[in-house]
């Protein structure tokens, strides 16, 4: 079941993400408990939850409410792991736009260090 399936969109684009985003939400996936919720402490009350299928950025002070979400990735098929992924970038409010690359960047950083961590604790 997807998290913003019946929220009504305010505007949607075309996107792609990076392969390097792209590949450690992949790999956090295999490792970590799905959904994982990301803060974005430069941004109170923002978070970021990555599902199975899709990234949401949300407003936690309004019971996660979506104010953007990456969905539907194109990556069936996909054979170069260097390659962006093309995607569907829905907006939920008008200045959604402000949270966009706070969101990325702070996803990227968290996942790369929880990997790290992760890989640093096997015996």
């Amino acid at each position: 079941m997807s998290r913003v399936g019946d929220m009504p969109i305010y505007q949607q684009r075309d996107a792609t993400v990076s392969a390097t985003l792209y590949n450690l939400w992949r790999r956090a996936k295999l490792h970590f408990y799905v959904p994982i919720r990301i803060p974005l402490s430069d941004s109170p009350g923002f978070v970021m939850i990555l599902e199975k299928h899709e990234w949401v950025c949300a407003d936690e002070t309004m019971d996660d409410l979506p104010v953007l979400a990456w969905v539907e990735f194109e990556d069936q098929g996909r054979d170069a792991l260097h390659v962006p992924v093309k995607c569907k970038l829905n907006y939920y409010h008008y200045a959604a736009s402000r949270v966009r690359a706070l969101a990325l960047e702070k996803m990227a950083e968290v996942l790369s260090q929880r990997l790290h961590d992760d890989n640093n604790d096997a015996p």
